[in-house]
């Protein structure tokens, strides 16, 4: 809707240039009494009579250089919605994108903690079984008890934080979401190409949406001080005029039509306006700094958002990878600590605490891979050319 109506700006901007005609007309009642004074051949007297008239009036501008820049300003903020509808477009990718993977980390989190809870039972139940047969101490089983209810508090959590993810990906989507789809093995891992930090900055320095608008902006309050100071310019016009009036008396006691044609050019030339012109003009130019000054930070804003999205991507992929040998790392750990619980060099608590590793580990993994593809989506955005082809490409690493 703010697009259509910034489109609008354009026809108002172009009607200034066009001609208006208007058409006017009357209808009066008139009681006029005269007295001749001196030596004149026409009695004085009361007259009542109708009078009626209408007319047409046509005014086309010759030279109105304010009309113009107004005209030339709304050209830009047409594109400007333009701008600010793509924007709204790339934002919404972002907000669903984002909430589906909230979503999905929120479930990957419940799984883990019923996962881990199993585990802990199952750890639980061979402790108290080694304490009852004497080869363990209650210490043991106090310590799985201990971590079992702690990981039901957690599933707790877990739970409510799924239902107030579905929840804020229902407002999105304006729907009640079903499964959705987790990243299966098409997930890869890829440095963004160029693969140079530089070029990409220098590309949302000339596509980033956002500083398309500022510098339109910048644009605008330029054309707004040479229109200010316009008022100051003589004005030139092509007026014609039609008027057809009657009467039914006059002050000669007899009724008069007449037809009145006229055609010229009119100049107007403003010459004092108590300062008023002088004022809008400084205002213009202080608006003209300041609207400078918003474009040079929103410059410096958009380099550092393509960078953050860049080291975003790189980071991501070392992170991902990182974490990939973690997770294997903690598996061999835990298999070591329970075989060593069995040979009697490692504790309940080693087990214990090599499954917490393990789960969490999985849950960073989780994490850093959905981040990393929005950190893809991000970047996109912050070079002006996120699309649908971008969400289907993501698409593809799901399952």
């Amino acid at each position: 809707a703010t697009q259509q109506a910034g489109q609008e700006k354009l026809p108002q901007g172009r009607s200034l240039l066009m001609p208006s005609i208007n058409l006017n007309a009357n209808s009066t009642f008139n009681n006029q009494t005269t007295q001749f004074l001196g030596a004149f051949p026409f009695p004085g007297g009361t007259d009542r009579y109708n009078s009626n008239g209408y007319g047409v009036s046509l005014v086309q501008p010759l030279f109105r250089q304010q009309n113009w820049l107004v005209y030339t300003e709304s050209e830009l903020q047409a594109a400007q919605a333009e701008l600010q509808l793509k924007i709204a477009e790339q934002d919404l990718m972002l907000r669903v994108a984002q909430a589906y993977f909230d979503v999905l980390i929120a479930q990957d989190s419940v799984q883990l903690v019923n996962a881990q809870k199993t585990a802990i039972s199952e750890q639980h139940a061979q402790a108290k079984r080694n304490f009852e047969v004497g080869t363990a101490t209650i210490t043991d089983t106090l310590e799985a008890q201990a971590r079992y209810d702690l990981t039901g508090a957690q599933e707790i959590a877990a739970q409510n934080n799924l239902e107030i993810k579905r929840s804020a990906l229902q407002q999105l989507i304006n729907a009640t979401p079903g499964d959705l789809t987790p990243l299966g093995k098409e997930f890869k891992l890829e440095v963004p190409q160029p693969a140079n930090m530089k070029k990409w900055v220098d590309e949302a320095q000339l596509n980033n949406l956002q500083l398309a608008i500022a510098q339109a902006s910048a644009e605008i309050a330029e054309k707004e001080v040479a229109r200010n100071r316009g008022g100051h310019y003589p004005t030139v016009d092509l007026v014609a005029n039609y008027t057809q009036s009657n009467a039914s008396g006059s002050i000669y006691g007899v009724g008069i039509d007449s037809t009145n044609k006229s055609v010229g050019v009119q100049l107007n030339m403003p010459l004092f306006q108590g300062g008023v012109v002088n004022s809008k003009w400084r205002e213009a130019e202080a608006n003209r700094e300041r609207a400078r000054q918003e474009l040079e930070n929103g410059r410096r804003n958009v380099a550092q958002q393509a960078r953050q999205a860049y080291l975003g991507v790189v980071s991501g992929v070392a992170q991902v990878q990182a974490l990939q040998q973690a997770l294997t790392s903690s598996e061999s750990v835990l298999e070591a600590s329970k075989l060593g619980q069995e040979v009697g060099v490692r504790t309940n608590l080693d087990v214990l605490n090599a499954q917490q590793q393990l789960f969490s580990t999985r849950r960073d993994l989780y994490q850093a891979q959905y981040d990393y593809l929005l950190s893809q989506l991000r970047l996109k955005q912050a070079v002006g050319s996120l699309g649908e082809e971008d969400l289907s490409k993501v698409n593809q690493t799901l399952h």
